[in-house]
């Protein structure tokens, strides 16, 4: 399910759409890919909010973000969720030349947008956090 301003990302200004098919391929583009988790709308409060600021986030780092979005919440996106790790919805999950960086969860001041995604630019990159289940010796 998806809402108006999450399919202008996709209709009008061409963000591709992520899925588990071309996902590897996306993340392996040179310079910081971020894939956008909206969410499903009706229940992500803060889903359409990020879907503005998305395009005012690219233009303010000259499109040097390679934006996709994963608009498929229950089928490929609950898998690509585990494999990053996040809790919350709406996330923008950065991945630089193929490798993790960060994720920044739920809208955000202007400013920390900023400075967080200047940071994953530069920051060393590390291995998602995704889903792990506790080894207990026995």
């Amino acid at each position: 399910m998806t809402h108006a301003l999450i399919d202008r990302l996709m209709t009008e200004l061409g963000y591709p759409e992520i899925s588990l098919e071309n996902h590897d391929a996306f993340i392996q583009q040179p310079g910081l890919n971020v894939l956008f988790f909206p969410g499903d709308p009706d229940t992500v409060k803060d889903a359409t909010d990020v879907a503005v600021v998305l395009p005012e986030l690219v233009a303010a780092f000259e499109n040097r973000l390679n934006p996709g979005i994963v608009a498929d919440t229950f089928g490929a996106g609950m898998k690509l969720k585990r494999q990053y790790g996040f809790t919350h919805y709406p996330s923008l999950v950065f991945v630089r030349d193929g490798e993790y960086v960060g994720t920044i969860t739920r809208i955000q001041d202007w400013g920390d947008y900023l400075a967080k995604i200047s940071a994953m630019f530069t920051a060393p990159v590390r291995r998602a956090p995704g889903f792990s289940v506790p080894v207990v010796a026995g």
